[in-house]
């Protein structure tokens, strides 16, 4: 089984950090724009969490509760595109061909990036030997 997914924190966050962008206001801006990329990241967790829960397939000691989330540690991996253990972009393509993010205000740049920026996919896989890197 494998599941695949696209969060974002919304296109309102972008433009709300554009406003302290265009005014100097970088500090401020580099502020929000963390908060935009966390947010994206807790979302991406919520939503392998739930595919857990969904498959059954949660630790002994981890709740079946989108309250214990927990970061990276879990059976399986969540592997998204340009990072290091899949770092070829253009792969975004069919995942977005799959799930049509852009139903949902999510799109793909022509160099692959997904916009708004803090937004992420990923391939999700439960195996329980699955790592983000095998060395």
């Amino acid at each position: 089984v494998v599941a695949f997914t696209c969060v974002s924190a919304g296109n309102k966050i972008s433009e709300y950090e554009r406003g302290f962008y265009e005014k100097g206001e970088y500090n401020r801006y580099y502020q929000i724009h963390g908060l935009g990329v966390e947010l994206a990241e807790a979302l991406a967790e919520m939503a392998h969490k739930q595919i857990r829960m969904d498959l059954g397939i949660l630790k002994e000691d981890e709740k079946a509760t989108l309250s214990d989330v927990r970061m990276n540690r879990y059976i399986g991996c969540r592997y998204s595109f340009g990072y290091a253990a899949c770092p070829d972009l253009e792969l975004n393509r069919p995942l977005f061909d799959l799930l049509e993010p852009e139903k949902h205000g999510i799109e793909l740049s022509e160099t692959f990036q997904i916009h708004p920026e803090q937004s992420t996919s990923a391939i999700v896989v439960h195996h329980k030997e699955a790592s983000y890197f095998g060395i």
